[in-house]
């Protein structure tokens, strides 16, 4: 398929610009700009491009001196966790109290598109933390929601508006917007996790707030009261279709946000697997979506998670869309094939897929592969703006969305 020409504005001329320029410079001090040159998006309608080719240019000018586009990029787990070790081992030795550096041991995955921004993408932050033995972060609340994916067979905890969720590999833990959270690791070996949050929306709307005088939180460490059992939010919302009426569904002072905060790696896979003889999405594969028990909706209003597995020998369809996807390899490998590369990942490598590419996975070895994702689409479906597309084996655009 061919793409359709781009139509081409005359240009100001050159001493109307020189006029305009003046006036500029004149005008600075008032904190106002004359426009000379229209808006100059950096993608390009994304469904009159229908190649697979990367999409989008950055523009040039005013109007544009701000753009940046976020890049897909793949960060190899053997490359990038020997800095947590380093980390922990200066944690370890520091002249500082463990609780002191425990919120710094952590590195933020950046974007190489996005300017040196401490994002992953254009609504996603992600960063990665290692915890020692006895290191415990404090109480705290904020305005961005969060969430822990645990990355080692141990991932010490986190106790969420009273409740104490012990977690382990493949398990994902919720701190939805306002409630209070604490977390550490009670275990004798190191743990790692990747914190995923929406900080990029709140910092753009000018909503980041945190607090961390929890009234009531005891000790030095800051910690707070454990008011539910072990296993709570299992024992409410752990059967699918049943609802508790008689208990309040509210977490924190957040609005509308996810009562359920402990998902269980073993029961993902163990739904997954349940699945596995199904036909699946011709594009993704088998998958799941982590969701509110109380209304079925995403669990935060702006990141969606979910799980999606390839089966020995299963290759996807193309398909693109409209938000941006960050993946984390919880078992398996395989390829993902973007418009204009190719990512080799394995167990727990992380990659980004921004919006508007193509991608299809591949996994041509003999075992499953399993991926969890971590997406905006909540937040461009409420905006209005999600689209997505595909294509058939014989190379035929779809329109799924």
């Amino acid at each position: 398929m061919t793409q359709a020409p781009a139509h081409a504005r005359a240009p100001l001329a050159s001493a109307a610009r020189e006029m305009m320029e003046a006036l500029n410079v004149e005008a600075a001090p008032l904190n106002i700009w004359l426009r000379t040159q229209a808006n100059a998006p950096a993608q390009r309608p994304w469904f009159k491009e229908t190649e697979l080719s990367a999409t989008g240019a950055m523009a040039a000018g005013r109007v544009a001196a701000a753009q940046m586009k976020a890049k897909p990029h793949l960060w190899k787990w053997r490359e990038i966790s020997p800095y947590l070790h380093k980390i922990a081992g200066i944690a370890a030795n520091a002249d500082v109290p463990p609780i002191e550096f425990a919120d710094r041991q952590q590195f933020l995955l950046t974007n190489p598109g996005l300017g040196g921004r401490l994002q992953i993408a254009a609504a996603l932050r992600c960063a990665v933390s290692i915890y020692n033995p006895g290191d415990v972060a404090p109480a705290h609340l904020h305005s961005p929601n969060a969430s822990r994916t645990i990355l080692s067979p141990h991932g010490g905890y986190t106790n969420v508006e009273g409740e104490r969720c012990p977690a382990a590999r493949g398990d994902v833990i919720l701190t939805p917007n306002g409630t209070w959270h604490d977390h550490g690791n009670n275990g004798s070996e190191p743990v790692m996790w990747i914190d995923t949050l929406d900080w990029p929306v709140l910092e753009f709307l000018d909503l980041i707030w945190l607090d961390e005088d929890m009234p009531g939180a005891t000790g030095n460490v800051r910690r707070q009261c454990e008011s539910h059992a072990e296993g709570y939010t299992q024992a409410l919302y752990s059967r699918g279709g049943i609802k508790p009426r008689f208990v309040n569904h509210t977490r924190g002072i957040g609005v509308n946000t996810t009562p359920h905060i402990h998902f269980r790696g073993a029961d993902i896979m163990d739904a997954l697997n349940a699945l596995r003889r199904e036909t699946g999405d011709p594009h993704e594969g088998v998958t799941v979506d982590l969701v509110n028990p109380v209304d079925g909706s995403a669990v935060f209003s702006t990141i969606g998670f979910g799980a999606q597995m390839l089966r020995a020998g299963e290759e996807t369809l193309h398909k693109r869309e409209t938000a941006s996807t960050v993946f984390v390899v919880m078992k398996g490998r395989g390829q993902t094939e973007l418009a204009d590369t190719t990512f080799d990942w394995e167990e727990n490598d992380i990659f980004v897929v921004p919006n508007f590419l193509w991608r299809r996975h591949v996994n041509r070895s003999s075992s499953d592969a399993v991926l969890y994702t971590m997406t905006d689409a909540p937040l461009i479906e409420k905006i209005g703006q999600y689209r997505a597309q595909g294509r058939t084996k014989a190379g035929e655009l779809t329109q799924l969305v």
